[in-house]
């Protein structure tokens, strides 16, 4: 199972925001994030999902009922 957890990297190393329970050696995918990558990785995310809500053709139902 995929976790996404936020961190903060002090003195070279990771901590994370929230506390969690890690087993030791557990592999981790660590993905950096400056100010502008953040906007950005925020921005492509939200649209993703506002293309699954808006881009569904299963609310064409509404359009139709409407037209009755």
């Amino acid at each position: 199972m995929l976790s996404t957890l936020w961190a903060i990297v002090r003195d070279k190393k990771i901590e994370l925001l929230e506390k969690v329970d890690i087993r030791e050696g557990t592999k981790v995918l660590v993905t950096l994030l400056t100010n502008k990558d953040e906007l950005e990785f925020w921005q492509n995310t939200s649209q993703i999902s506002l293309d699954k809500i808006w881009n569904n053709t299963e609310d064409n139902v509404y359009a139709q009922l409407l037209k009755k």
